[in-house]
């Protein structure tokens, strides 16, 4: 099982951009599909971006395209999520997880990230 520490976020002007880190431990990172979600006070947690284990196959949600980037390094076992043009509705708290073949695995700590208006 892929154990998960996300790291990078913060407070940022709306506009403004962040960079998230996820590293893995584990042997199956470099085999597992990766993903980025996110939970606002009060809401479900909702899909953000996934990537395949290649790094070639991306797949974002309609309110983060053509913003974020999802991106890997296999040979870091990390996986990164740029997010530019950063809008208030963006705030929440952000997880990684990984899917090694049987669905989504618990997903890591999660890192706050606050636009302001």
């Amino acid at each position: 099982q892929v154990q998960l520490v996300e790291s990078g976020g913060g407070l940022v002007q709306a506009g403004g951009s962040l960079r998230l880190s996820c590293a893995a431990s584990g042997r199956s990172f470099s085999r597992s599909v990766m993903g980025w979600f996110r939970q606002a006070p009060g809401k479900e947690r909702e899909f953000v971006a996934r990537i395949s284990w290649s790094g070639v196959i991306t797949y974002y949600a309609d309110s983060v395209k053509g913003r974020f980037t999802i991106s890997r390094d296999n040979a870091k076992n990390t996986v990164y999520l740029q997010m530019n043009s950063l809008k208030p509705e963006d705030t929440a708290v952000y997880y990684c997880n990984a899917d090694a073949g049987g669905g989504w695995g618990p997903a890591g700590q999660g890192t706050q990230v606050t636009v302001s208006s």
